[in-house]
C-alpha cells in the first residue's frame, strides 16, 4: 500500500506551493516509486542525451577520474547525492575496484525504493563493495558528511541535478556543501551545457510522452497520498527553453476553472483556466557560468571532463 505523506512537513510543503500566488510544486516531489519508474524510462530514451553523455565521460575518462579521486590518500568515501539507480556510477566503482582502491560507497537518495534497488544491484555485481546508505533529503544531511566520515570524501552530484536550482540557490547550496567538506575533500559535479535549443527541447518534450507523464504524476501522487481529486486530463504539460538564460522550465497548465479538494487535510484549492503550476527548472550552463559558480561558492575547478560532442561536463572541484 502506498505510504501516505504525513499532513505536516512534506504534505504542507506541497499544498502551500499550490496556495501561493505563483503556484509551484518542488521538483523533489517527482520521485515517489511511480515517478522514479517513469524517470528510468526518460533516462533510457535517445532524446534525453544527458544520461548517455555522462556515461560516455565515465567510460572514456574513468582511469583519470579515479586517479584524481584517490591521489595522495589511503582511503576514500565516495558520497553520491541523489544516487538514483547508480547506473553511471557503476562504471567508476568497477574501475576503482579493479585498481584496488580502498573506498566506501555512500549513496544518498530521497527514494527508499531507488536506494533498495541500487544496493541489491551493486551487491550483486560487487559482493565485496562496502555500501552505507542514507535515505532522505540531502540538504538535511550535509552536516553529517563532516561529522561521520573522517576519510577523504569525494561528493558526487551527477546528472545535472544542480540545474534544478536558480543561480542564487545554487550558490547557497554549493556554499553549504563547501563548508561541510574538509580541506582534502572534493566535489565531482555533472552539469549540462548550452547547445542547440532544439536538442534541449526534445529532451523535455519527448515524442514518447514520458516527460508529460512524469509531470502529471505529481497530480496523481497527491491523489494517492493526500486524498486529492485532481483530474490529470484537465491539465497539460508545457515545457519551454530560454536560450539566453539557459533555463529549461516545465509547467502544468490548468485547461479550465476548477477546484481540487484534498480530503487528507480538508483543503480546497482553486485553479483558473490557463493558470500554471511551475514544476521544474533544468539549467544549462556555459563554462564561464560554471567557473563563476565554483569561485562564488568557495571552490576552484581542478579538472573538467567532456563527452565527445561537448554536450555535458563533469567538473572536479576542490576547496579554495
Amino acid at each position: 500500500m502506498q505510504k501516505t505523506i504525513e499532513a505536516t512537513t512534506e504534505a504542507m510543503e506541497m499544498v502551500e506551493g499550490l496556495k501561493s500566488r505563483n503556484k509551484r510544486i518542488f521538483s523533489k516531489f517527482f520521485y515517489d516509486s511511480e515517478g522514479s519508474r517513469i524517470f528510468q524510462q526518460i533516462m533510457g530514451m535517445p532524446e534525453y542525451y544527458l544520461t548517455a553523455c555522462e556515461a560516455e565521460i565515465f567510460e572514456t575518462h574513468k582511469r583519470n577520474i579515479g586517479a584524481m579521486f584517490c591521489s595522495e590518500c589511503f582511503s576514500v568515501d565516495l558520497v553520491e547525492l541523489g544516487a538514483g539507480d547508480g547506473q553511471k556510477t557503476r562504471i567508476l566503482i568497477e574501475d576503482l575496484i579493479s585498481e584496488n582502491v580502498n573506498f566506501r560507497y555512500i549513496p544518498i537518495d530521497i527514494s527508499e525504493q531507488a536506494v533498495t534497488h541500487l544496493v541489491d544491484d551493486m551487491q550483486g555485481r560487487f559482493p565485496n563493495l562496502t555500501i552505507e546508505t542514507r535515505i532522505g533529503d540531502y540538504f538535511h544531511m550535509l552536516e553529517d558528511l563532516s561529522r561521520d566520515y573522517p576519510n577523504r570524501k569525494v561528493v558526487m552530484f551527477l546528472g545535472s541535478n544542480l540545474g534544478n536550482f536558480n543561480y542564487h540557490q545554487s550558490i547557497t547550496f554549493l556554499g553549504q556543501l563547501q563548508k561541510a567538506l574538509g580541506n582534502d575533500d572534493m566535489l565531482f559535479i555533472g552539469l549540462d551545457l548550452k547547445k542547440d535549443p532544439e536538442v534541449i527541447r526534445k529532451a523535455y518534450n519527448d515524442p514518447h510522452g514520458y516527460t508529460r507523464e512524469f509531470n502529471l504524476n505529481l497530480l496523481r501522487r497527491m491523489n494517492r497520498e493526500l486524498g486529492a481529486d485532481f483530474n490529470p486530463d484537465h491539465f497539460t504539460h508545457e515545457p519551454c527553453y530560454d536560450s539566453g538564460t539557459g533555463a529549461a522550465k516545465s509547467y502544468l497548465v490548468s485547461t479550465r476553472d476548477q477546484e481540487v479538494y484534498f480530503s487528507g487535510i480538508d483543503e480546497t484549492i482553486s485553479f483558473r483556466q490557463w493558470e500554471t503550476i511551475y514544476t521544474e527548472r533544468s539549467q544549462k550552463y556555459d563554462m564561464e557560468m560554471i567557473r563563476e559558480m565554483a569561485e562564488a561558492s568557495g571552490f576552484h575547478m581542478a579538472k573538467n571532463f567532456f563527452d565527445d560532442r561537448k554536450f555535458f561536463v563533469n567538473s572536479l572541484w576542490k576547496k579554495q
